[in-house]
């Protein structure tokens, strides 16, 4: 059974895509940003990875300043290398070039090891009635759950 410590959870990403794929990464880090991100400084909100010369980068995920880190802090919004296989990178660059997929962050753990590792999805943009068909749905289940919860007493 795989033990890991979740750190950040891109809890946005799941209400605005339909993930189509989901892939392990590792991420190349520096040592004060590694001591931050175990402290659960880190922010997926507005970050997504491209594909560039054969490399997987994430863009926009902030890791705050370690605060004992002092000249050694990198700056906290920089680019950073995913790890994957090269085969994996292929069919990462086949979905991106089909039209409407991207790829994104879902979340940031520490794996039983200590290495930090982030899931990352393909996904396809959800339109506005399909956030609102799933809303919908949402508030049925709910609404379900309540009233055999009521029932079961």
């Amino acid at each position: 059974m795989k033990q890991r410590r979740l750190v950040a959870n891109n809890k946005k990403a799941r209400h605005d895509y339909f993930i189509e794929y989901v892939y392990e990464t590792g991420i190349v880090l520096t040592g004060t940003e590694i001591k931050s991100l175990r402290q659960g400084k880190v922010n997926l909100k507005e970050s997504y990875a491209k594909i560039e010369a054969g490399e997987v980068i994430v863009y926009g995920m902030h890791i705050s300043p370690y605060a004992q880190g002092n000249r050694f802090n990198a700056d906290s919004l920089r680019p950073r290398k995913l790890l994957l296989h090269r085969q994996e990178i292929r069919k990462l660059t086949g979905y991106t070039t089909q039209k409407g997929l991207t790829v994104i962050p879902l979340n940031v753990y520490i794996n039983e090891k200590g290495f930090a590792k982030m899931e990352i999805a393909v996904a396809r943009g959800k339109k506005l009635y399909d956030k609102r068909e799933d809303m919908a749905k949402r508030d049925a289940d709910r609404k379900i759950q309540q009233s055999v919860k009521k029932y079961s007493r």
